[in-house]
């Protein structure tokens, strides 16, 4: 019969993608969804109830009526730029949505969570690459909401027998590689789709130099000034949450655990770029801006926790082949 799993945020991009990993292994799902950043149509497996965390009674209404073994819990706003600007619907909805979420799973009898948590809860790193105990000191308003949730959950886990996987997750990236689902967010903010958005305009016949791509700040402390990140692909996390999720199903397990995911390697955004070019084949070009707010220099995170504990493996460790898979589905569907 599978899992019960109740998937919150799963018509977003990572959410609709663990929906499909989850129907794949035969597990009941049900996506609870405001549809805010998500897409129904991006639901391809199990039920769904459009309902919003911050409102209780569609929580009560979720979960009077269903049973479920565990929760896994993606329901959050998880933009840097748009949290400096709008840090009140950021607590809102991450910190009083998560908490409302959490104590209807206590009324409930539910007690296993897995937490899709952010890189962004480090800061400024003191050092790379990122281990877990590294200081978090969060420079936004969003990777503060992450780090408040996580805090939640730790002392929800010692008073009231909560137990939690937080997975800390670098940049996602890619698209499923059957081209069934994909990446769109409206406005679209992730590097690689805005690279692969202006190498179909110009595939299609757009003048190169007029570029629609906007690189925010070549003036950081790396080799070539723009930012480096460490990119996971989109299936690498939900294999992640899935070995969460059985170690929340062990009974040893107890208390709240945190894991970063990663492939352990940098690239800044010139070298991203560079990379789309030689999958799209197209002259990509691209124009300097001022920073955004809340942009730290380097995220680069290590993984050995979650390969060691979780037993863990990134599979797409290569930045061409997740590249390869956002193409070929942005071609399709775009």
């Amino acid at each position: 019969m599978g899992v019960s799993v109740l998937v919150t945020g799963g018509a977003g991009y990572i959410g609709s993608h663990m929906v499909q990993m989850l129907q794949e292994r035969g597990d009941r799902i049900t996506t609870f969804d405001n549809l805010s950043q998500g897409s129904r149509k991006m639901v391809i497996a199990g039920e769904f109830i459009k309902g919003d965390l911050r409102n209780p009674q569609d929580l009560v209404e979720l979960f009077g009526n269903r049973s479920f073994d565990v929760v896994m819990h993606f329901g959050a706003l998880a933009y840097v730029g748009e949290s400096v600007r709008k840090p009140r619907d950021y607590y809102e909805n991450n910190v009083i949505g998560t908490r409302n979420l959490l104590n209807i799973m206590l009324d409930t009898g539910v007690d296993k969570l897995v937490f899709s948590s952010t890189c962004a809860t480090y800061g400024i790193p003191e050092q790379v690459p990122i281990d877990e105990d590294c200081l978090q000191m969060p420079i936004n308003p969003y990777g503060r909401t992450k780090l408040f949730t996580e805090g939640i959950l730790a002392d929800y886990g010692t008073a009231y027998g909560l137990k939690s996987v937080s997975l800390r997750y670098f940049n996602a990236a890619g698209c499923d590689p059957r081209g069934v689902l994909g990446e769109r967010h409206h406005p679209e903010t992730h590097l690689i789709p805005l690279v692969l958005l202006e190498a179909l305009r110009i595939h299609r016949g757009g003048d190169p130099s007029d570029t629609r791509l906007n690189i925010f700040g070549d003036d950081f402390d790396t080799p070539d000034g723009t930012c480096i990140r460490d990119y996971i692909h989109v299936s690498d996390i939900c294999t992640a949450h899935i070995a969460a999720m059985e170690r929340l199903l062990d009974k040893e397990m107890v208390g709240a655990e945190v894991y970063n995911l990663g492939n352990g390697n940098g690239f800044s955004v010139e070298e991203v770029i560079d990379v789309c070019r030689r999958v799209t084949g197209v002259d990509i070009r691209f124009r300097i801006s001022d920073r955004r707010a809340g942009d730290p220099p380097v995220l680069v995170g290590s993984a050995v926790k979650a390969k060691k504990v979780l037993n863990w493996q990134a599979q797409y460790a290569d930045l061409e082949r997740i590249v390869e898979t956002a193409w070929q589905w942005f071609q399709r569907h775009e």
